[in-house]
């Protein structure tokens, strides 16, 4: 499948991932804030070369921008192999997204807190990758067929 089909896959994968997190965030108490880990992450990369992002809505900005572009790129390998078995290499894709947001943090020296909280927020925390990666393959399911 051309290299294209598979961004833009990827690009409607992390959308919906990152919609779904962003209407949801602030439901109640339970709910995922991956932002907040990737908020934490980025000031953590950017410290070793001595820098840090203090404006709080810069850091937000700058964080789901970085979050888009590598759940596209992530997403987008879904259709790197071509179209067979799309719905599995979704799923697949998607739980290992997830899971790895709930088990990575914690030894990568980040608080794991913002989606480890509850047995709830890891559940919604791998849903949420699970989707994306679903809706990924839709959308490659759907060009393929064009």
């Amino acid at each position: 499948m051309a290299d294209y089909k598979n961004l833009v896959a990827g690009l409607g994968g992390a959308i919906a991932l990152n919609l779904l997190h962003e209407s949801l965030k602030n439901r109640d108490k339970d709910m995922p804030r991956v932002d907040l880990l990737g908020e934490e992450a980025l000031n953590k990369g950017l410290s070793w070369i001595g820098k840090r992002i203090e404006s709080p809505n810069t850091l937000y900005k700058a964080t789901l921008a970085g979050d888009v572009l590598g759940n596209t790129l992530y997403y987008s390998l879904i259709g790197a192999k071509g179209t067979k078995g799309l719905m599995l290499k979704g799923l697949i894709s998607g739980l290992s997204a997830g899971v790895g947001a709930v088990l990575l943090p914690g030894p990568m020296g980040l608080n794991d807190r913002p989606v480890t909280r509850t047995p709830k927020t890891k559940i919604l925390t791998i849903a949420y990758y699970l989707t994306g990666a679903v809706v990924t393959a839709a959308i490659l399911k759907t060009l393929s067929k064009k």
